[in-house]
């Protein structure tokens, strides 16, 4: 395993779900978008959309619309992604574009020595989602990324991956 290096930071984040109640700053959060943004899109067409939530009423009312409530009971900060339906030019295309950013984003709290865990079942009531957060029309939500600094002093064990025989199905 790599330590020093964007790989050592791929390979030892983790998905983080209790937090402390130290708050996480709107500089922080604005760094961690600053990131997100960095991912490649095609055209650059920059399809994501961010609401930042730091406020704990807003948190616990969107506790209420997952099943996985006390990661955001926990979680003092979290980020909505959304595509902005408006930018579209290819939606599967934007999509993984949008998925390139939230990586970059939990790439960039890791660094920042924050946990984040990155909420999708959220996705099953994202209309109720849009109208909490009263997001413009045009942006569908796409998750929901819940981040504080850990509760824990050890970070989660790293999940067994697939050997690369298994997943590389041939070289040409």
């Amino acid at each position: 395993m790599c330590n020093d290096s964007v790989i050592g930071y791929i390979e030892t984040r983790r998905s983080v779900r209790r937090y402390t109640d130290e708050p996480v700053t709107r500089e922080t959060l604005e760094a961690l978008v600053e990131a997100a943004r960095w991912a490649p899109s095609g055209l650059n067409n920059q399809p994501w959309r961010f609401i930042t939530i730091e406020s704990r009423e807003v948190l616990d009312n969107l506790a209420a619309l997952t099943k996985y409530s006390r990661i955001l009971k926990s979680a003092p900060a979290a980020i909505a992604v959304f595509i902005d339906t408006s930018r579209i030019y290819h939606r599967e295309k934007d999509i993984q574009s949008i998925g390139a950013a939230i990586e970059n984003l939990l790439l960039a709290a890791h660094s920042y020595g924050l946990g984040a865990c990155w909420l999708g079942e959220i996705l099953n009531r994202h209309e109720e989602v849009e109208n909490l957060l009263e997001a413009p029309i045009q942006l569908e939500l796409m998750a929901v990324i819940a981040l504080g600094y850990p509760l824990d002093d050890e970070p989660p064990a790293a999940k067994n991956r697939y050997p690369l025989d298994e997943i590389i199905v041939k070289h040409l």
